[in-house]
């Protein structure tokens, strides 16, 4: 693979921010969503669905490839793009908020984390070097490194200790990560509510030096506001002219909030999982296929989105796929939840470049504060 990884800042309003970045395999527009391919798949949909909903770039999980089917087997097979027909960027993440999960089954040391699979008991080593050879294998373009996320609520003396084992992990991971052109390695900064934590973990990375930032350690049971607190000054405290990617958000307002406090790059697991629910996001905020109200409406979803759910079918057939278990319901829902999520991402980007991104703002929260339409 030829080309560089950079990142272009195009323009600003307020924090928010829009830019470009370039990666071998093709631009990433920011502010970006990632898509979750948990186990090389977006679930209910196919890779070229997935690309036409407007996503730049998928997110795969390194705990779950580890396992099933196996880094080595999928570097055998050409990669996780030829092995997944993905040809656009994929992020993969370091496998330590999985095996963080794994509480019985795990043992922490300084090391890295040995644990067993929870799906035949095997046990498995996990450590930073591991972490970039697992990684490597794969071959995905953005390289997250190693950490350790503890759950919140937390003392501070148990987030400064994590913090700190996460910043030696990163310094381990960065060695091994080694020279890969065309190829990037993002830091993690943990710390958890704590700000001046926060801020020794942001010194701690820009002193190892990444080609991005993520802000780590939120969406891990907190809640929005105390999210947002930390977004308030975790964004400025990482360099200006590198991508800052929050992990693990969220539902459309946690988005757009993270956007205004400065975040280029957000993956989630909702958009798609809430669509094999039978929960629809809609510019008026989440429709619930499952009620009986939606049996006899022959309207669609949503009547200004162009996706093919709402295109080709009423909610009275997305209710009615839904409650007969039939998979198409899953199709349906998870490609109109993702092209919500792009679209969001995209109008975003449009108002930053002009300017009017309060306007943008006011108008999300205001359509979502009207509600559903009406049933017929």
């Amino acid at each position: 693979m030829t080309g560089t990884f950079a990142f272009h800042l195009d323009a600003t309003d307020g924090r928010a921010r829009t830019g470009r970045i370039e990666t071998p395999r093709g631009t990433i527009r920011t502010p970006a969503f990632m898509p979750v391919g948990t186990a090389a798949t977006v679930k209910a949909m196919l890779p070229e669905s997935v690309a036409a909903t407007g996503a730049d770039i998928l997110l795969g999980n390194t705990y779950h490839l580890m396992l099933r089917p196996g880094a080595e087997r999928i570097a055998r097979l050409g990669g996780l793009h030829r092995f997944m027909n993905w040809d656009r960027p994929i992020l993969t993440d370091s496998g330590g908020f999985q095996v963080m999960s794994l509480s019985e089954l795990r043992k922490l040391t300084e090391e890295g984390v040995r644990f067993r699979s929870h799906i035949d008991g095997s046990e498995h080593m996990l450590s930073p070097e591991r972490s970039m050879e697992i990684q490597a294998a794969l071959g995905s373009d953005i390289v997250m490194c190693f950490d350790e996320c503890p759950a919140l609520p937390a003392s501070r003396d148990r987030i400064a200790e994590s913090m700190a084992l996460s910043m030696r992990w990163a310094r381990r991971s960065k060695d091994a990560f080694g020279d890969r052109p065309g190829h990037a390695l993002f830091g993690i900064q943990q710390g958890g509510l704590e700000e001046d934590l926060r801020a020794e973990s942001a010194g701690a990375l820009q002193e190892i030096g990444f080609d991005g930032y993520a802000v780590g350690g939120l969406a891990v049971g907190e809640g929005q506001e105390a999210m947002f607190g930390v977004l308030d000054y975790a964004p400025g405290q990482l360099p200006a002219d590198k991508p800052r990617y929050l992990m693990g958000v969220g539902k459309p307002d946690d988005i757009v909030g993270a956007v205004a406090r400065g975040i280029d790059m957000m993956d989630c697991v909702l958009p798609s999982r809430s669509g094999r629910t039978g929960q629809a996001f809609t510019r008026r905020g989440v429709v619930n296929l499952k009620n009986a109200r939606h049996a006899d409406d022959p309207r669609p979803l949503d009547e200004e989105c162009t996706c093919p759910a709402c295109r080709g079918y009423s909610r009275a057939y997305l209710h009615h796929v839904f409650r007969a278990g039939e998979i198409i319901s899953s199709m349906l829902l998870t490609w109109h939840n993702l092209h919500y999520y792009q679209e969001l991402m995209a109008g975003m980007c449009a108002a930053i470049a002009a300017g009017s991104f309060a306007a943008f703002e006011a108008d999300f929260h205001a359509a979502r504060a009207e509600g559903d339409v009406a049933p017929l």
